[in-house]
């Protein structure tokens, strides 16, 4: 399945709360939305999953119109919020059957879903507790299991491990990998970085509204080494080599500006050495026997790709509304 965001816009007041947004992602991936608070994470959020209308622009699923077609696109995402109703007087399976009977699932049908869903988010000992009355990270999967109950391909979460603790985290983490596996489309924000850089495959970074940057983790890195311009299909992905040695960093430098896939070449001091290198994994042995044949005290070499936390503070500017 593919989700295309299309020019959305969205105004309260005097507030452009999203500014002629538009990215798209697919089935069997892991997107991650990054941006600072206030960014406008949470409204597109809820215009992708039908809980809000842009003043314009569209999403489609597989071209279906969540503006025209609403009622439709409910049976396509799954749609998990940032909190879960804390009701007192609600066990969590009377909440989950609540659902289920509320997408038309019948009796057996529905018992089946339910014991497959409390099986796969681990929900079976808590079924008869209160809402109210569990932890953070068991809301967490209650609200995930909520969103899985119709089965749809395309999960759309709002700071799914806010407040979870490490364990929990861990746990989020594994149930995301194995549902993409199954080939559902799975776009997330989130605050926590570190946990988004391991489980994603792309990311959509939006700053006052914005997008200023979207795509796999590997273009935009490659979008950013070479100076903002997007390579192309065939061209050489551009990276930067670490190397490190023995107080000869102006030795290495010499011989690195004899190679011409080497780029820039940055000094950081005696001992380490970056330079923009262009070309492909096999050429990365012909840079190291240079080295080596010069008898240079190389101690460390390595092919360096930014990381997602290095690519949000290059391309955002802390700009706030």
């Amino acid at each position: 399945m593919k989700i295309e965001v299309r020019n959305l816009v969205r105004t309260f007041g005097k507030t452009r709360a999203v500014d002629d947004i538009s990215f798209d992602f697919a089935s069997g991936n892991i997107f991650g939305f990054i941006g600072p608070n206030g960014a406008g994470k949470t409204t597109t959020i809820k215009i992708m999953a039908t809980l809000d209308l842009p003043d314009s622009g569209d999403v489609f699923f597989d071209g279906v119109s969540t503006v025209t077609r609403p009622s439709d696109v409910r049976h396509i995402v799954g749609y998990m919020p940032d909190s879960l109703p804390e009701f007192k007087d609600v066990e969590v399976w009377e909440y989950l059957d609540f659902f289920a009977r509320s997408f038309g699932l019948k009796g057996r049908a529905r018992t089946q879903t339910l014991a497959d869903i409390e099986e796969f988010t681990e929900l079976g000992e808590i079924r008869y507790k209160y809402l109210a009355a569990l932890s953070k990270g068991m809301k967490q999967r209650v609200s995930l299991a909520r969103a899985l109950i119709h089965n749809p391909p395309v999960l759309i979460m709002d700071e799914p491990a806010a407040g979870l603790d490490p364990r929990a985290r861990l746990e989020l983490r594994r149930l995301l990998k194995i549902l993409a596996g199954q080939g559902k489309a799975i776009f997330l924000s989130s605050h926590i970085l570190s946990e988004l850089q391991d489980i994603c495959d792309g990311a959509v970074i939006i700053e006052r509204g914005k997008v200023l940057s979207s795509g796999t983790l590997k273009q935009m890195a490659q979008t950013v080494e070479s100076g903002g311009q997007a390579g192309s299909a065939g061209q050489p992905e551009q990276t930067t080599v670490v190397i490190t040695s023995a107080g000869a960093s102006d030795r290495v430098r010499e011989k690195l500006l004899e190679l011409p896939m080497i780029g820039k070449i940055e000094v950081i001091d005696d001992n380490e050495v970056r330079a923009a290198f262009t070309g492909a994994d096999a050429q990365l042995g012909e840079v190291l026997k240079v080295l080596a044949l010069a008898d240079l005290p190389v101690t460390g070499f390595n092919r360096h790709r930014m990381g997602l936390e290095e690519l949000f503070m290059k391309i955002t500017t802390g700009g706030v509304r």
